[in-house]
């Protein structure tokens, strides 16, 4: 086997590691987050993907406001961040904390897919759209 083989299989290995997909993930929310930083969402002007669900219907998707909150949070204004989209701020520690497990189990070297049951995807739904029709509502 030639050098060059033995370079590609162990890349190969490296991206089919447990822990690649996790570490990707908190690499790309790493770069978002640093990007996001110095670019106020409030603020017409910046490169910021557009809803869109927001762009189509002109209503309020579930997550709409994310980046306004994320960016609040960052610079300390928790009131303008919870204003922006209250269900997001709540629901974040959960998703960080899932986010965690996974890297966590990863850098272990097991693949952990959390196991949601059809009663709780539905829950999940639910909360998501009885959100949307309130927000647009009021």
């Amino acid at each position: 086997m030639s050098c060059a083989a033995d370079g590609r299989g162990r890349a190969r290995a490296l991206w089919r590691h447990p822990a690649a997909a996790p570490v990707g993930v908190l690499a790309a929310g790493a770069v978002g987050a640093y990007y996001l930083y110095g670019t106020n969402p409030h603020e017409p002007g910046h490169w910021l993907p557009r809803c869109p669900f927001n762009w189509a219907t002109g209503l309020l998707c579930p997550a709409c406001g994310g980046s306004r909150m994320v960016y609040d949070l960052m610079h300390g204004q928790f009131t303008a961040a919870w204003h922006d989209n209250r269900l997001l701020l709540l629901t974040a520690p959960f998703a960080l904390a899932l986010l965690g497990r996974w890297a966590y189990e990863g850098l272990r070297g097991r693949r952990w897919r959390p196991r949601i049951p059809p009663r709780g995807q539905a829950a999940i739904l639910a909360v998501a759209l009885v959100w949307t029709v309130l927000r647009n509502a009021l």
